[in-house]
């Protein structure tokens, strides 16, 4: 049964097990967090400045501050939490269940946050959120409270995606990044018609597909033959021959080629894309071991994450392609409401790349999306600084269940902790924080510090006692 009551024992045999002092634990994190941040923050930043095609002054006056304001909010964001985890036991004369985590770390993570550029408050917010979601949804099931849904990521997305895109078909509907990223995913084909476009487009005549037809085999018959063909060669004209054979509707706007055609060139095109981006993220690792294990290097080409990635990408550009068309085809109309039906058909597609944080990540996004159209709308309030808030919330959860119950929390973002307070968040003393019933040691095979007597209020069961 959890003891819901405050624990006596002080910061030390709590928190900051490696050092008795307070400040000195403090500067300890600090100073971990300032060299971790510049570390994260550097590359990042110059590999955007290179990818924008920045200017020269970008490099010599804008590039460096940027990277200290983003390096200050991280490393605030770790070393006032060890502040305030220190104000707030002294404040409270102990430990609650609530203190040592989300009490401690509000404060912090609404601080940090103000350091931050507010062009990317916005976007760490989403993140923030959506992890912290994803905590909360793990807690519940631990509780008993819910009760997860098989293939849920799947079905989430699968809504998501059927929105999203109704919105890239609606007028208005994205803007910004978001809209962008469609258009390149999903092609210039798709990119939503309005008022009399949509007449006009079905009721084009079929003479220019006739002619590019008829075109096509003129060439054909004037290649010359080889009965000596590459594979590759041998595949595409397989292709062509087989794209050829289908019709396009009116009202499609993919006219260089037929509704065939048009899935199959998107599936291709995306396949290669998630294929080389997976190759891509394993090109560090791969790197590494090029000396130490040489054998490992084809692993970086035939791995199987690289065919799922290309294959979910792929598959749902088809599946959108083709069942848009195929709903062009029974209604004889193009219509925006397509695009519903459409976008929960190529959900399914995350079949082949599970994945719960896309699926949380694309679902915060359009919430957010839908709220900022809400308020356009006048349905919904604003509220100043909600970002802000938002996010030291967030962080807050996150860090409660770092504290109380890390197997509830989202195992790539405890990482980041242990690397950002350089392994010292895993020192803490969680035996004694099993009394409020989270299981708080569940992961950590038994460890307890070692602890000067010197320094300490309570001595737990079984601590190593570290004399003198």
């Amino acid at each position: 049964m959890a003891v819901l009551s405050k624990i006596p024992h002080n910061c030390y045999e709590i928190g900051h097990t490696w050092n008795p002092s307070c400040a000195q634990a403090a500067v300890d994190v600090t100073k971990g967090a300032l060299e971790v941040s510049f570390k994260i923050y550097a590359p990042l930043y110059l590999i955007a400045a290179v990818l924008r095609r920045r200017k020269k002054d970008y490099y010599l006056k804008r590039l460096l501050p940027e990277i200290l304001w983003s390096t200050s909010f991280l490393t605030a964001n770790g070393g006032l939490y060890i502040v305030f985890f220190c104000i707030l036991r002294k404040l409270l004369g102990g430990f609650y269940s609530w203190s040592a985590g989300f009490g401690s770390a509000l404060p912090a993570s609404y601080i940090a946050i103000l350091l931050e550029r507010k062009s990317r408050r916005g976007l760490l917010t989403i993140y923030m959120t959506n992890l912290a979601t994803e905590t909360l949804f793990r807690m519940a099931v631990t509780r008993g409270i819910v009760k997860p849904i098989r293939h849920g990521e799947v079905l989430l997305f699968c809504l998501t995606a059927s929105l999203y895109m109704f919105f890239f078909r609606s007028k208005d509907g994205l803007k910004g990044f978001a809209f962008s990223a469609l258009k390149f995913i999903i092609g210039k084909e798709e990119i939503p018609t309005h008022s009399g476009m949509v007449e006009h487009i079905c009721t084009r005549p079929l003479e220019r597909t006739a002619a590019i037809e008829s075109e096509d085999s003129q060439l054909s018959a004037r290649r010359p033959s080889s009965r000596r063909k590459t594979l590759i060669a041998c595949t595409k004209e397989l292709l062509e021959s087989i794209c050829k054979q289908g019709p396009r509707h009116r009202c499609c706007k993919h006219y260089q080629d037929n509704c065939i055609s048009y899935c199959v060139k998107g599936f291709v095109r995306m396949f290669s894309i998630g294929y080389l981006i997976q190759c891509c993220l394993k090109v560090p690792s791969a790197f590494r071991q090029m000396f130490s294990r040489p054998s490992r290097l084809p692993s970086l080409f035939y791995n199987k994450e690289n065919f799922q990635l290309g294959a979910f990408l792929g598959s749902f550009v088809s599946i959108y392609k083709g069942t848009s068309c195929l709903l062009r085809w029974v209604r004889n109309i193009d219509d925006e409401l397509h695009a519903l039906i459409a976008g929960f058909l190529a959900g399914i597609s995350m079949f082949f790349y599970k994945s719960t944080t896309i699926s949380m990540y694309l679902f915060s996004k359009l919430v957010e999306t839908m709220y900022f159209k809400g308020i356009e709308a006048g349905r919904f309030p604003y509220f100043p600084h909600a970002d802000t808030v938002l996010y030291a919330i967030s962080t807050a959860i996150c860090f409660q269940a770092a504290v109380m119950e890390v197997q509830n929390l989202r195992p790539t973002y405890w990482k980041f902790l242990l690397r950002l307070t350089k392994g010292r968040f895993a020192l803490m003393n969680r035996q004694l924080l099993d009394v409020f019933g989270t299981q708080a040691s569940r992961d950590f095979k038994g460890f307890v510090p070692k602890l000067d007597p010197r320094f300490t209020t309570v001595l737990p069961p079984g601590a190593d006692i570290q004399l003198g």
